[in-house]
């Protein structure tokens, strides 16, 4: 059924969102589809003249440039008859440059998106990186912001960007080698270092809330397109996946809960490479909301499902992200509990759209 708000924005999903945050009873999951995939280039016009391993500058991102192709995005929801709002932040998806460029990292273009280049910085120098302000990147990062902001005109919500982590920025600073070393070697230095990128990344999107208009009284995070009543803030930690639990709980585990302390509606992405430590990141109980990709590649759904219950067991929400086939979310309607719970759904067709529909109950 085609929607008559823009984008698919019907502000009654909001209610949907809030019992989500609350896991309040519901008869079915949170439940959003889109066909926009992981990765942003092949999304944009302008990123088609760039080329694999060229670098990019500030000057080479204009954001009216882009705006065109961001609403072309949005527009799925006028079509996809779901709970989802959508919204979009700097350089949709995922496209996490700002702080590693800030940092000082080249940014250098790959077949399907973009990453810093790691540097092997002194312990003096690494400690010694800030959130400048007034950093031709970070200049950047708020014009893209100022440009939706003025573009959306409140009819979508914008949001923070994509970011790197405590021990993404980490390895970036220190070389990815070296800082898996440095846990090992230097613990007191590395704790020093992981806080401090810790308070950085924190004041990153503390500057981005500052600059940003609530939507319907409450924030937002476009790459999971979720509405949050209280502030929200992505956390990542991709590079647990190398961290055994015993270092991830001395070194770790203190700057995630200072992180999450200073957001209400807080959320970490996880990837199923990290799941031998879950039960230490479900021991900072200031974690509100757990997202975790779906990869087949890795751990497929059915074998994932005693980790989705671990966190529906210490009462946190739970949001899901990437494809289904149609016996895995029979699987997840079955052994997981609708409260609490956001399946933000990447099918390949309307096919699969119309086929999983009747099975989650909508």
């Amino acid at each position: 059924m085609a929607s008559h708000y823009p984008f698919g924005n019907d502000p009654a999903k909001i209610e949907r969102y809030r019992k989500f945050w609350s896991r309040a009873d519901v008869d079915r999951p949170l439940v959003g589809f889109s066909f926009v995939g992981w990765y942003p280039l092949e999304y944009f016009s302008v990123c088609k003249t760039w080329q694999v391993d060229q670098y990019i500058t500030p000057d080479m991102l204009n954001p009216a440039e882009w705006l065109d192709d961001y609403e072309g995005l949005l527009r799925e929801g006028e079509s996809l008859d779901d709970d989802m709002l959508r919204g979009a932040c700097p350089i949709q998806v995922a496209f996490p440059c700002f702080i590693p460029a800030i940092l000082g990292c080249a940014i250098r273009v790959l077949p399907d998106n973009v990453m810093g280049e790691e540097q092997v910085l002194s312990w003096d120098d690494a400690l010694a990186k800030t959130l400048d302000l007034e950093d031709p990147w970070f200049k950047k990062y708020v014009e893209f912001l100022e440009a939706l902001i003025e573009r959306s005109d409140g009819r979508y919500p914008v949001s923070h960007g994509t970011e790197l982590g405590p021990t993404d920025l980490h390895a970036l600073v220190r070389g990815h080698s070296g800082s898996i070393i440095d846990l090992v070697d230097a613990p007191e230095k590395s704790a020093e270092l992981l806080m401090h990128l810790g308070h950085l990344f924190t004041q990153f999107f503390q500057e981005s809330w500052k600059r940003l208009p609530l939507y319907h009284g409450g924030y937002f995070d476009a790459q999971y397109q979720i509405w949050a009543p209280e502030p929200i803030i992505r956390m990542q930690e991709d590079a647990t996946a190398l961290i055994s639990p015993n270092l991830y709980r001395k070194l770790v585990q203190p700057v995630d809960r200072m992180i999450a302390q200073q957001f209400a509606c807080n959320f970490i992405h996880l990837h199923t490479t990290s799941m031998f430590i879950l039960d230490a990141f479900l021991e900072i109980e200031e974690i509100r909301c757990f997202e975790i990709n779906i990869e087949s590649f890795n751990i497929p759904v059915a074998g994932m499902i005693k980790y989705f219950q671990m966190v529906q067991a210490a009462d946190r929400p739970l949001l899901l992200r990437g494809s289904f086939t149609e016996d895995e979310i029979r699987l997840v309607r079955d052994f997981l509990d609708p409260r609490g719970l956001y399946l933000h759904i990447m099918p390949n067709n309307q096919k699969e759209v119309d086929a999983m529909r009747p099975i989650l109950g909508m």
